[in-house]
């Protein structure tokens, strides 16, 4: 059944809810319907919105899209509702708002864990890990986690990225849950970090990234499209999910590139999150829908 998102006075009882039963949160986890595993047998759409607790709350040309938070959960759950939507990427802050809501009942949820680089700051390289943690995941009963990997050799905070994904890449192997790595090579030119999308370089990157920790059986790739993405994914025989960016360009070019990056066979999906909740005509039900439509699924035609 496709719900509706909800009105703003269930949105700000959540404020309430949070000052009066801080508890609640403990317990809307703990009851809250899990996603059925058969469900990683079919292409996946998961809706990302991470991206504020780095910092970054830029979306479609709008510098400050993100930061209002009661529209952000709007648009989550407007996201969320539509048919196809099969999981959920954030931070704490977020998945606890969504699952007091409700909205991740049956979704497969994959906690942000390193949120520390932010962007302009002399240390967005050494991006720690103040998110998310493998213990936190398992207990809130997440179904596992992402990590942000940009890699520059000229940058000596790359080291410790490196090592503090492969330390969470193994300890959420431990627990036999998702570790979702997304790579880039990136490089810093007048003060901002800019990542390197094009195929060499993503080949660069995915290898580096496939094998960091003790075993790489529960690790996902997480990718830009780019030129070649044939050759480029024939770097990696993980299963993949691609990201959709920033967006503000032209959605119909966008969209046939997501298709043509869809038929590669280990390519599993989309997790996608500024162009999706911040479109450019600001129709969310409409931007999702399309995107799913992509995915080429039995189950929601």
């Amino acid at each position: 059944m496709i719900t509706t998102a909800r009105p703003a006075a269930d949105i700000a009882s959540v404020g309430r809810l949070r000052l009066t039963d801080p508890d609640a949160i403990r317990r809307a986890a703990a009851a809250r319907p899990r996603f059925d595993a058969a469900g990683f047998a079919r292409p996946l759409f998961i809706l990302a919105a991470d991206h504020p607790a780095r910092g970054a709350v830029a979306a479609g040309g709008n510098p400050t899209a993100m930061g209002d938070r009661h529209e952000l959960l709007a648009r989550c759950l407007e996201a969320l509702s539509r048919p196809g939507v099969d999981g959920f990427l954030g931070t704490a802050d977020l998945v606890e708002d969504l699952t007091l809501l409700g909205a991740l009942d049956g979704k497969l949820v994959l906690g942000s864990m390193n949120r520390g680089g932010l962007p302009g700051a002399s240390f967005e390289l050494d991006d720690r890990f103040g998110g998310y943690d493998a213990r936190g995941i398992a207990e809130g009963g997440l179904d596992g986690g992402k990590m942000l990997l940009r890699i520059d050799p000229a940058e000596q905070g790359t080291a410790q990225t490196l090592s503090a994904t492969a330390q969470a890449v193994n300890e959420l192997a431990e627990r036999r849950l998702l570790a979702l790595v997304e790579p880039f090579k990136s490089v810093r030119e007048h003060g901002r970090v800019r990542n390197i999308l094009e195929p060499d370089a993503q080949i660069w990157a995915n290898n580096i990234a496939q094998g960091l920790g003790r075993t790489s059986a529960h690790t996902w790739l997480k990718v830009p499209v780019v030129a070649e993405m044939e050759r480029m994914m024939a770097s990696t025989t993980l299963p993949t999910l691609l990201l959709g960016g920033e967006g503000g360009g032209d959605p119909d070019a966008m969209y046939a590139s997501w298709q043509r990056a869809l038929r590669i066979e280990h390519v599993r999906g989309l997790t996608v999150g500024r162009t999706m909740l911040f479109p450019p005509d600001d129709d969310v039900a409409g931007a999702v829908d399309t995107a799913v439509s992509l995915l080429g699924r039995d189950d929601i035609r």
